[in-house]
C-alpha cells in the first residue's frame, strides 16, 4: 500500500474510532496490537492526539522503534491472555488489532487475540482485515468493527480518479456523501438559482467558502456562507460543500 493510501486509511480509522469514543465519555486508553506499517502509524497518531497508547508486538525491533513515541511499548504474544492482562490491556477502552495476515499463523494469531480481548471484557475491538472473508471471521469471534485499509483505499482512489473535481468527502450513509468541490469556470458569476444544482445534478448545496482568488470584495475572501440563498452568486474557485449520492456528485462539471 502506498504512503498516501496508508495515510488515508489511518486517518479514516482514527475518525471511526473517535466516533465510537465519544458515545458516552472521552476514551483515553488504547491498545494497538501488531506494529506493522498500519499499526505503527496508527499508534503514533493516537499518541500524538493525546491518548494513552499501549503498543504491542512480538518483534523486539518494532518495540524499540516505537518505544519513545507512545505511552508504553511491550513485546509479548497477544494470544497469551495472561500476558495481556499483566500489561493492563483488559483495562483499555479500545483495542485495535493490526497483526499481519500474510501467513496462516498471522491470521490465527489475530483471531485468538480478538477472542482474548472479548473474554477480557474490552468493549471496543477493531480488527484489521485483508479481505472480506477475514473480516467476517473477525466479526463472528467478537470484533465490534472491522477495518479494511486496502479495500477502502482502493475505493477512495477509484472515486478520486473517476471524479477528480471532488476534493474531500465524508460518507454519511452507504453511497451518499458530503463533498467539497472547487467551483469550476462554468459556475463563475451565476446565482444559485441559475445553477439549478438540485434540478440538473440532484445534489444539494450546503455551504460556500469564498475563494481567496474569487471576484468578491477583499473583505469577503475566505468568508463562509452557511445559508446560501437563491440569489447568492458563485464565483470560480469558491469552495462548495454539496451533498448527494456518490454517483450524482461524480457528474458535477469539472470545468
Amino acid at each position: 500500500m502506498g504512503i498516501a493510501q496508508n495515510k488515508n486509511a489511518i486517518r479514516d480509522t482514527i475518525y471511526a474510532i473517535r466516533n465510537t469514543i465519544y458515545e458516552v465519555t472521552v476514551m483515553k486508553r488504547f491498545a494497538v496490537i501488531g506494529l506493522g506499517r498500519f499499526g505503527k502509524k496508527l499508534a503514533i497518531a493516537l499518541a500524538m492526539s493525546g491518548a494513552e497508547v499501549i503498543a504491542i508486538d512480538k518483534n523486539r525491533d518494532e518495540i524499540e522503534l516505537i518505544g519513545d513515541q507512545v505511552s508504553h511499548a511491550v513485546r509479548l504474544d497477544s494470544t497469551d491472555e495472561e500476558a495481556l492482562k499483566a500489561q493492563g490491556v483488559d483495562k483499555v477502552d479500545c483495542a485495535i488489532i493490526g497483526i499481519g495476515q500474510g501467513t496462516g499463523r498471522g491470521f490465527e494469531s489475530a483471531i485468538l487475540t480478538v477472542v482474548n480481548l472479548r473474554q477480557m471484557g474490552v468493549k471496543h475491538i477493531y480488527a484489521r482485515a485483508e479481505d472480506l472473508i477475514a473480516g467476517e471471521v473477525f466479526s463472528k469471534v467478537g470484533a465490534t468493527e472491522v477495518i479494511y485499509p486496502e479495500i477502502e483505499s482502493a475505493q477512495r482512489w477509484a472515486y478520486k480518479l473517476i471524479a477528480p473535481q471532488i476534493g474531500e468527502k465524508i460518507d454519511f450513509a452507504p453511497g451518499y456523501s458530503l463533498a467539497r468541490i472547487k467551483a469550476p469556470a462554468s459556475f463563475d458569476g451565476k446565482t444559485i438559482i441559475d445553477l439549478q444544482l438540485r434540478q440538473k445534478y440532484n445534489v444539494n448545496l450546503v455551504a460556500i467558502k469564498r475563494g481567496e482568488h474569487s471576484k468578491t470584495k477583499k473583505s469577503e475572501k475566505g468568508g463562509i456562507i452557511n445559508v446560501p440563498m437563491p440569489g447568492t452568486v458563485v464565483y470560480q474557485d469558491d469552495i462548495l460543500m454539496v451533498a448527494g449520492s456518490d454517483a450524482d456528485l461524480a457528474k458535477l462539471p469539472q470545468e
